[in-house]
């Protein structure tokens, strides 16, 4: 499974985030690429610590079911829920979005596995640093994807 901390799949995600543009297309969903790039920030700064969550109640119930799939190899479904705090509906400036996320993804690689793993992901709860790493890894590849990357 990839996963931020290991360097070439970092790196890979990273020049693929500069390949996209401000005007780039999407293949589905709502989102565009400056809206995109703020929504794939705001899930990364629960790993990192700067947006603390608690664990959601219907994700303490449903969690034990979709764990495996969520976090194995099988790629995010297209158009699947998302947490309403890291839905992004105004306008944004895509260069300085995309900064703060490759910014955000060398803080959250800085800060290690170890650091990672004492957040709360909304959903999941309690995480590993392997399992933040590969989620934020599948997380951001899933909507490179979405904009053709």
């Amino acid at each position: 499974m990839k996963t931020l901390f290991e360097p070439a799949d970092r790196e890979s995600i990273r020049q693929r985030l500069l390949t996209v543009r401000a005007d780039s297309a999407r293949g589905w969903g709502k989102m565009n690429a400056s809206q995109m790039v703020t929504h794939c920030a705001r899930a990364l700064e629960t790993g990192t610590g700067d947006r603390p969550m608690k664990q959601k109640f219907i994700g303490k119930i449903l969690m034990p079911f979709f764990r495996s799939s969520m976090l194995g190899e099988k790629p995010f479904s297209r158009n699947g829920p998302t947490d309403p705090s890291f839905i992004v509906t105004d306008e944004r400036d895509f260069v300085a979005e995309r900064q703060k996320l490759l910014e955000l993804i060398d803080r959250l690689v800085a800060r290690g596995p170890a650091k990672a793993a004492e957040q709360t992901h909304a959903f999941f709860g309690k995480l590993s640093g392997q399992e933040w790493g590969e989620l934020m890894y599948k997380h951001i590849d899933h909507h490179l994807q979405q904009f053709g990357v």
